[in-house]
């Protein structure tokens, strides 16, 4: 059986080849000051994800976490994917969601969320979520347990499958 996941480290914390210093600011991450100070974006209809994972945060190598903040326009969806290295934990700040997942037995286990719930994705599994509202933003952060968690999108996987997929 393959399996994958951040490695287990022996020592506190991992750093950088190009780290010479180390102090508070090695482990602070202000990446999302300006989503606190200004609010995600009003002039868009997609989906948009702000991320805290490796490749933005150093300091999380080895450690085994990291977190997304999710934005959801009125109608907007974050399509179906799966998380390979971690599972997923929502929590859902404003609005309502529909969640959904499909497990290895291809049963679909869906749920409405509201401000304050939280739902679990269980690595490997193809999940959505999708903000029917036609009026309210919904807003949400998603915590993993996996400082590179990864995404595979089941659309772009579908069409790297079949070469002749022409986009409409």
């Amino acid at each position: 059986m393959a399996t994958t996941g951040d490695p287990d480290i022996i020592t506190d914390f991992i750093v950088p080849a190009n780290v010479t210093t180390i102090d508070g600011n090695f482990f602070t991450f202000t990446g999302m000051r300006a989503l606190v100070k200004s609010g995600p974006p009003t002039n868009t209809t997609t989906f948009t994800a702000w991320k805290a994972g490796l490749a933005e945060f150093p300091a999380l190598n080895g450690q085994s976490v990291s977190y997304d903040v999710l934005y959801f326009p009125a109608g907007s969806i974050n399509p179906p994917h799966t998380r390979v290295c971690a599972t997923g934990l929502l929590f859902l700040l404003q609005g309502t969601l529909q969640v959904g997942l499909v497990d290895t037995t291809n049963k679909l286990f869906t749920q409405t969320l509201q401000a304050g719930d939280m739902f679990m994705f269980p690595k490997g599994l193809v999940h959505y979520q999708y903000n029917s509202d036609a009026q309210a933003p919904a807003k949400a952060i998603a915590a993993f347990g996996s400082s590179n968690p990864g995404s595979v999108s089941i659309y772009e996987a579908r069409t790297l499958q079949n070469p002749w997929h022409t986009h409409v």
